[in-house]
């Protein structure tokens, strides 16, 4: 399960721009690899050194840098090759940002979330993903490293095997790819999610336990971090698609509006399962109350029966001497008798008041 908060007692008191990683994955090595590509070829560097990036950033064609795990001598250096803002290079390190966009003329900063369904842990993962978007060039900031679960492969590996337009358009259209692959994800995490909201809605419909509580807390703790992730790409997503920054061209904008789309539809199922998860919570208490209420009725109505035979019982357990009924032979079986009597008359009675 994701936090909310990670680590960020360590930037306090530290002056604006401070390259300090902020976060749970942590890397000893930032690996780099280098993608050029045109209508006419592809070619990839892999474990590139810091000091070529520009040079291989400023071949003809689309070049896609790929970052995977973040340390701040790596996001420096990058940062000192493209003249990137110290304030952009912080917000990549702080892994526990707000989603939000940034123009700052020569070059567009998109912060998002990516989620990943991990099936061996029935859980997701949830990480930070930069994308900068230059002239010609695409930088991707991922927090795992090499061999883990990368939303982005899917357009790696159209971009490898020359397939689609994305060959054929500029950077701004890998950019919206990037963005695209990351939204789609959310579908698959929210699909996770749902099957999990359903088997518990009908868990606590049959029979609701105590440990099903726990289970409902921890949905509700999802909901909320995805309506934190997923909200303000709503915000960034519609500037994009008015298209008010010059990074984005006329062409690449039609597709960003089906991406604004996506999220409005995201948006409104994590509301829905919200509501769910709320009605579940008061089916769950109101499950509880009423199994309550019919223990309380079954433990009334047997009470209720054992009244009178107790007054019978009270009656000749007196120990009075003149008692005529203590000396007659039948007396035992005829008081039994008429226990079992009254017993019988009385369930009945309940029956028929539907009581029972």
């Amino acid at each position: 399960m994701p936090k909310f908060t990670r680590n960020l007692s360590s930037k306090v008191g530290l002056p604006p721009g401070t390259l300090l990683h902020v976060g749970d994955t942590r890397a000893d090595k930032a690996y780099i690899s280098v993608a050029n590509y045109d209508g006419d070829g592809y070619t990839e560097t892999k474990d590139v050194p810091l000091g070529d990036l520009k040079k291989l950033a400023d071949m003809q064609g689309v070049t896609w840098i790929q970052v995977q795990g973040l340390t701040a001598k790596a996001i420096e250096g990058i940062g000192q090759q493209f003249t990137i803002h110290p304030l952009v290079l912080e917000d990549i390190l702080h892994t526990n940002q707000r989603p939000k966009l940034a123009d700052y003329g020569d070059y567009l900063c998109v912060i998002v979330k990516s989620l990943t369904v991990k099936a061996e842990i029935d859980d997701y993962e949830a990480e930070q993903v930069s994308l900068i978007l230059g002239p010609n060039y695409v930088i991707s900031f991922v927090e795992s490293l090499v061999g883990g679960e990368d939303v982005l492969a899917s357009v790696y590996e159209r971009v490898r095997g020359g397939r689609g337009k994305i060959c054929r358009l500029g950077a701004d259209y890998l950019f919206y790819a990037l963005l695209d692959s990351i939204v789609d994800h959310y579908f698959l995490v929210l699909e996770h999610l749902g099957e999990k909201i359903e088997l518990l809605e009908n868990q606590i419909a049959s029979q609701p336990r105590p440990e099903l509580l726990q289970d409902l807390h921890e949905l509700k703790h999802d909901m909320l971090y995805l309506r934190k992730s997923i909200w303000p790409v709503r915000e960034l997503v519609s500037v994009l698609e008015r298209g008010e920054t010059s990074h984005i061209k006329d062409s690449t904008v039609v597709y960003l509006r089906d991406i604004y789309d996506h999220v409005i539809q995201v948006i409104e199922t994590v509301e829905i399962y919200r509501d769910m998860l709320s009605g579940m919570l008061d089916i769950y208490l109101s499950s509880i109350s009423n199994r309550m209420s019919e223990v309380m009725k079954m433990l009334t109505i047997i009470s209720t029966i054992f009244i009178p035979l107790t007054f019978i019982a009270g009656v000749y357990g007196m120990n009075f001497t003149h008692m005529p009924e203590l000396e007659w032979e039948y007396g035992y079986p005829m008081i039994v008798s008429i226990m079992l009597f009254i017993s019988l008359l009385m369930v009945r009675y309940f029956r028929q008041k539907k009581w029972l």
